[in-house]
C-alpha cells in the first residue's frame, strides 16, 4: 500500500499529521503542482487520529455562503475520488435528513434550505408525510417527547468508509514518491526570524521549505511549538456502533434538538453519535453518561432498537474554534508555516477541498478565493464566519 523510508534531513514540505487532511494536501501538491519532495509525519499509524475516529458523514448543507460553497466543493471532489485515486472509497450518497422538532428549529432549517438553494445545493424542506415515506421506521407520531414537525432533506449527502479514503490517498501519495512516516512524533519546532527552521521529531531533526500543521485535536499543541497562537480548544466527541441488523435505514438521520445522529453501515451496524463533551480534554475514552444519552435519544426516534447490543464506543478529539469554522492558510507570525486546523466535528467531509486549495496556496503563494474567509487573520480583523447554526450537533 505504501513504502517505508529512511527519514531525510530536508524536504520541500513537511506535513505534520498524516490523517486525511495531511494526505489530501500532499496528494494535491504532487498531483496538481508537481511538488513531491514531501514528508508526512504522524505519531501513530495511518488513520489512528481523528480520521479513524469519526462517523464519516458527508454533506454540504451548511448555513453561511462561505461554508456552503466550500463544503459543496469538497463533496464534488468526494464524488470523483474513487475514479481519481483508482481505489473504491465506498461513498454512498444515501441522503441526509435533519429533523425539526419545534417552530424555531423548522425556521432555522428553512433559512438553511434557502441559502443552500441560492448556492446551487440540493437541499429542501420536507413535511411529515414525506419524512414518513422516506424513513418508514422513524417514529413520526405525536408520542415522542419531541415530535417531528418537518425536516431538511439533502439528497447528495451520505456516508463514506473513512479507512478507504485514508488508504486511497496514502496509496496515491506513495506512487508519486511522497514519503509517509508513521510512528514519527513531532516534539519541537525551531523558528528563526519569520520562518520555521527545523522540525524536531523522535527520529531526528528535519529542515523544511514549508511546514503544514494538519493535526486536528492536537492542532493547538503543534502551533504552540512554532510560537503561533490559535484560538482553539480541544473537546472529545463520542460515538458508538451496534451489532449488525438487516438493512432498514437508508438515510442519515440528525436531530439537533436531541443532539444525536444515526446511520446504518453497509455491514448493518447502526452508528450513533452525540454532541461534543461539555469539557475540554484530550481523553479518547467513552463514558457511560454519553452512552446513555445516545441510547435514549436514538430510542426516541427508533423505539424498535430497544433490545440491540452496543458493540463498541469511542471518542475522537475535535479542535473547536470560536465561530465553528476552520482555520486554513498561512500563519500570521511565520512566512512558511501553514495551518489546516479548527475543523471541530466536521473535518472529514472537508478534507478533499481543504487539501486541494491549501496545496494551491503553498505551491503558488496565492490565496484561493474559496478558502480566503477562513484565514487565520479573521479573528484579529473581526470577520468571523459563524457556522454554529449548521454544526449544532456533531456530525
Amino acid at each position: 500500500m505504501w513504502s517505508s523510508h529512511r527519514l531525510k534531513r530536508r524536504y520541500d514540505v513537511v506535513i505534520i499529521g498524516a490523517g486525511v487532511h495531511g494526505l489530501a494536501t500532499a496528494y494535491y501538491l504532487g498531483k496538481r503542482f508537481g511538488v513531491r519532495d514531501i514528508a508526512l509525519l504522524d505519531k501513530g499509524y495511518l488513520g489512528s487520529g481523528a480520521s479513524g475516529r469519526n462517523t464519516a458523514i458527508l454533506r454540504s448543507n451548511y448555513r453561511t455562503p462561505e461554508g456552503v460553497a466550500f463544503y459543496n466543493a469538497s463533496l464534488k471532489l468526494y464524488e470523483e475520488l474513487s475514479s481519481a485515486l483508482g481505489w473504491n472509497v465506498l461513498f454512498s450518497q444515501c441522503g441526509h435528513l435533519t429533523l425539526g422538532h419545534s417552530d424555531s428549529a423548522v425556521a432555522g432549517l428553512r433559512v438553511r434550505a434557502e441559502t443552500n438553494q441560492l448556492m446551487g445545493v440540493d437541499s429542501r424542506i420536507i413535511d411529515l408525510d414525506e419524512i414518513a415515506t422516506l424513513v418508514p421506521h422513524l417514529d413520526c407520531s405525536d408520542r415522542p417527547r419531541y415530535p417531528i414537525m418537518a425536516g431538511l432533506y439533502h439528497p447528495p449527502g451520505g456516508i463514506i468508509r473513512h479507512d478507504a479514503v485514508v488508504w486511497g490517498y496514502a496509496r496515491a501519495c506513495d506512487r508519486m514518491g511522497i514519503e509517509i512516516h508513521p510512528h514519527t512524533e513531532v516534539t519541537a519546532i525551531e523558528s528563526s526570524g519569520r520562518a520555521t527552521g527545523q522540525v524536531i521529531s523522535t527520529r531526528g531533526a528535519i529542515s523544511a521549505g514549508s511546514v503544514v500543521n494538519a493535526t486536528a485535536g492536537w492542532a493547538s499543541t503543534i502551533c504552540k511549538m512554532a510560537g503561533v497562537a490559535m484560538p482553539i480548544v480541544s473537546h472529545p466527541l463520542q460515538a458508538c456502533v451496534t451489532e449488525p441488523l438487516k438493512p432498514f435505514l437508508n438515510t442519515v438521520i440528525v436531530s439537533a434538538t436531541m443532539h444525536v445522529y444515526l446511520n446504518q453501515t453497509g455491514r448493518g451496524e447502526i452508528v450513533i453519535g452525540a454532541e461534543i463533551d461539555p469539557y475540554s480534554s484530550y481523553s479518547m475514552k467513552g463514558t457511560l453518561p454519553t452512552l446513555e444519552q445516545m441510547a435514549n435519544s436514538a430510542l426516541e426516534l427508533f423505539p424498535q432498537l430497544h433490545n440491540i447490543k452496543v458493540l463498541r464506543q469511542w471518542a475522537g478529539l475535535c479542535d473547536m474554534t470560536p465561530d465553528f469554522a476552520p482555520i486554513i492558510g498561512l500563519a500570521e507570525e511565520l512566512d512558511n508555516f501553514y495551518v489546516d486546523i479548527g475543523w471541530g466535528t466536521y473535518g472529514f467531509k472537508a478534507a478533499p477541498a481543504a487539501g486541494r486549495y491549501l496545496a494551491e496556496l503553498i505551491a503558488t503563494g496565492q490565496v484561493p478565493k474559496i478558502i480566503a474567509p477562513f484565514a487565520p487573520s479573521r479573528f484579529r480583523a473581526g470577520r468571523l464566519v459563524g457556522e454554529k447554526a449548521a454544526a449544532a450537533v456533531s456530525h
